[in-house]
This record gives structure tokens, sequence and C-alpha cells, in this order.
């Protein structure tokens, strides 16, 4: 599970939008509108479910087999 994530238009950076989803189940919704406050810029910005994109958390492969990382 990620959250989806959206550009602010005043500074580029990436920011979350609160809505947590896979990448599968988004690429797999309707199309829909957001509007997100941005904590970078203190703004608030409308979105299209285009112009977002799902940051998942990157797991180790050594994690989900449950092996202990060797040194």
């Amino acid at each position: 599970m990620g959250m989806i994530m959206v550009k602010c238009p005043q500074t580029g950076r990436a920011i979350p939008t609160g809505i947590k989803s896979d990448r599968e189940t988004f690429l797999r919704s309707i199309v829909f509108f957001g509007n997100t406050r941005c904590p970078i810029c203190q703004a608030n910005h409308n979105w299209f479910a285009r112009e977002a994109w799902v940051e998942e958390p990157i797991v180790r492969t050594a994690e989900i087999l449950g092996a202990a990382p060797s040194c």
C-alpha cells in the first residue's frame, strides 16, 4: 500500500494527498478530481488522477523472506 502523490505546481516537489492505495487499484480507478493542501507552499492544489501516482515504500527482499541481512 502506498500514498497517492501529486506535484506542487509552485515548487515542483512531490506532495502526499493523504489517500492510500496500491498501484493496481489506483490505475483501475475511475477518473476523479482531488484537492490537497500542500505542506510546502501552504496552498490548496486541485488535481486530476492522471496527474497523480502511487509512491509505494521499498521493501527489501530479505525483509520479505524473513532472512537476516548478511554482513
